[in-house]
């Protein structure tokens, strides 16, 4: 009688090879993630995993992937990001593929969506790139104070049920707490409340990163709360962002990072994101630093000290749509009036607008003003403890789209600011560590394989104000959890990203 292989067995044996999800990617050069040199190598991918790094054949049915001598690396980690609206609208999310991003940083800046709601989104609507989030401050405010009476300090007891639900956001997987203390919902915190919550997000080993109260007038000040709270708690603390926007004071960059230098000789772990770009994208009232948005001096010294207003655009203005695209300049003349007091002007009428219109869909005034100085930028993308954010969304910023491709394109290739090795170990490692990310951020063996491949000689951003989003040149693929997402300046069908926890 003739044997025969059991028809279980003859179905695996004859159908594994065709479902293989071994992948080789050869003929390139490898930058790791760690800051050391690249060198040419091919690597294996099995599954989500790198399995194997090294001098490799092709097994059979295993999908081979020239790279072209091209640089091979981590996939990108967006320190500081305000993507997620748009990758969950947009789930191929070009506005990060584009420059080689495979995970982005929410919750910033105070608010965000809290654990248990990012896992029903994500399993709902799954989305090309990964996720990471911290718990907002801000959000906690809203949750316990009410909408509508955040503008003062919090009670104790307030402060004791925001350190609940923070305790508990911890334990799901947030990263630690983020604060916004530039924006009205969280400027009226006392320090006092930010130290308590801060406590218990050391207490559960997370971390802090903050949008600091100032980053003009009271700037210093701003450092040195985020300097206690480092001190205090013994948990590493990161300035958002990091930049100064008061004229009087550009050039002083090195000042600064001597100062956060100092900090870290004594003990406190303090570090900072920063996007290469001399605009920002934000509300017109963090013009205001005392929140006095009827006061003429107070207009005229932002104007004067704060930003251009012949080179500052508005982004978003719901009251008057035909005054999206204008700099501040050119609504003043259609005004007929100073820029000083058009700025005053916009903020009365888009508050009138919000008060009218309490169910308005979409934002209803932001603005893009050029506010810093090329050379403190520069200071600050090179400082050793510094990671590389977008701060950005798919808006009106073309950080939006080319943060990422920007640094390797203009601040290493043309101006050289630093080594490839050395932006790349700002954008994967450093920023995997500084947010205590394990197995993402370095190439080796066991870590997920989020990768990027790109031309070193070609990737440049295209993003402008005018078209800010414009794909980014010289990333040929991106691997989020060894799933092509990204190709040839085209997204794939493929949706992989996972949340990433804690």
């Amino acid at each position: 009688m003739k044997s025969r292989i059991p028809f279980i067995i003859y179905l695996t044996l004859f159908f594994i090879p065709f479902f293989s999800s071994a992948q080789l990617i050869t003929n390139v050069q490898l930058i790791d993630g760690t800051g050391k040199p690249a060198y040419k190598t091919s690597i294996r991918i099995n599954g989500d995993r790198i399995a194997e790094i090294g001098k490799l054949n092709a097994n059979k049915n295993e999908l081979v992937i020239d790279g072209k001598g091209m640089i091979l690396a981590p996939g990108f980690i967006d320190a500081h990001s305000h993507h997620f609206w748009d990758v969950q609208h947009n789930t191929d999310a070009l506005s990060t593929s584009n420059q080689g991003i495979t995970t982005i940083v929410i919750g910033q800046d105070g608010s965000g969506y809290y654990m248990d709601t990012l896992v029903a989104m994500m399993k709902k609507n799954p989305v090309a790139v990964n996720v990471a989030s911290y718990t907002g401050h801000t959000s906690l405010r809203e949750e316990v104070m009410g909408e509508h009476d955040m503008l003062r300090q919090a009670k104790q007891d307030e402060i004791e049920k925001m350190k609940i639900r923070l305790e508990s956001e911890l334990k799901r997987g947030s990263l630690g707490l983020s604060t916004g203390l530039e924006y009205e919902h969280a400027f009226y915190s006392t320090k006092d409340e930010v130290v308590q919550l801060s406590k218990t997000t050391a207490g559960l080993n997370g971390r802090y990163i903050s949008h600091i109260r100032s980053e003009d007038v009271t700037m210093e000040d701003a450092l040195n709360e985020i300097i206690e709270i480092g001190r205090v708690t013994k948990m590493p603390v990161q300035v958002s962002h990091i930049k100064i926007a008061k004229k009087d004071d550009w050039g002083t960059a090195k000042k600064i990072i001597a100062r956060l230098d100092k900090a870290r000789q004594e003990g406190v772990n303090i570090t900072a994101d920063v996007y290469p770009y001399n605009f920002w994208h934000s509300t017109m009232r963090v013009l205001f630093p005392a929140r006095d948005y009827e006061n003429p001096a107070s207009a005229k010294f932002a104007t004067d000290q704060l930003f251009d207003p012949s080179e500052s655009r508005i982004a978003v203005f719901a009251p008057i749509p035909s005054y999206k695209g204008k700099t501040i300049s050119e609504i003043a003349a259609i005004r007929n009036e100073s820029t000083s007091q058009t700025l005053m002007n916009l903020i009365s009428i888009a508050s009138e607008f919000k008060e009218k219109n309490p169910d308005h869909a979409g934002g209803i005034e932001a603005i893009t003003a050029k506010s810093m100085s090329d050379v403190d930028v520069s200071d600050f993308i090179g400082w050793k403890h510094s990671v590389i954010c977008s701060d950005g969304n798919a808006g009106a910023h073309p950080r939006g789209y080319g943060s990422f491709t920007r640094i390797l394109g203009r601040y290493v290739r043309e101006q050289k600011l630093m080594t490839i090795e050395e932006a790349i170990h700002k954008m994967t490692g450093l920023t995997a560590t500084h947010l205590g990310i394990k197995e993402r951020g370095v190439i080796k063996k066991g870590n997920y394989a989020d990768l990027v491949l790109f031309d070193p000689a070609t990737v440049i951003d295209n993003a402008t104000i005018k078209n800010s989003k414009a794909l980014s040149s010289g990333i040929e693929m991106v691997f989020v959890n060894g799933k092509i997402i990204y190709k040839t300046g085209n997204p794939t069908s493929e949706r992989p990203g996972m949340l990433v926890k804690r």
